[in-house]
């Protein structure tokens, strides 16, 4: 069996410094590394138990089955930051049936991220016999 050490999400934008802008300004992402000179180096950012880098260029926009998602405390406030911020909101905060409170936005290559908050009492903020 291999043992997975660390793992993160490469993502590979057409514009470089505009996706940099979005995910370390807009979306305040921390800076985990940053490695490489120039307009296409690469910058890793936490991202909650993972690690997104965006790095290189693309002559097209990333896959169109890839989606992040993005658990936060309160999706009401990130939805207000956001939209101060000029991030484009697909879908703002609603609680779907399955109980998740969830909002969708797009990054500047369209690469589709929900936003979610799991609230009290939700299965997924315990885990039984631990």
């Amino acid at each position: 069996m291999v043992h997975v050490l660390s793992s993160r999400v490469l993502l590979t934008p057409t514009d470089p410094e505009r996706s940099r802008a979005f995910y370390g300004g807009a979306l305040g992402l921390a800076v985990y590394r940053e490695f490489g000179t120039g307009p296409e180096r690469g910058v890793v950012y936490f991202l909650g138990g993972g690690f997104l880098e965006v790095s290189g260029r693309s002559q097209t926009p990333p896959g169109p089955g890839l989606e992040l998602w993005l658990q936060v405390e309160d999706a009401a406030r990130a939805h207000e930051e956001f939209t101060a911020r000029g991030v484009e909101v697909l879908r703002p905060p609603e609680k779907m049936p399955w109980g998740l409170i969830e909002m969708w936005i797009a990054d500047p290559d369209g690469v589709r991220i929900a936003v979610v908050e799991v609230p009290e009492g939700h299965p997924m903020r315990y885990r039984p016999g631990i």
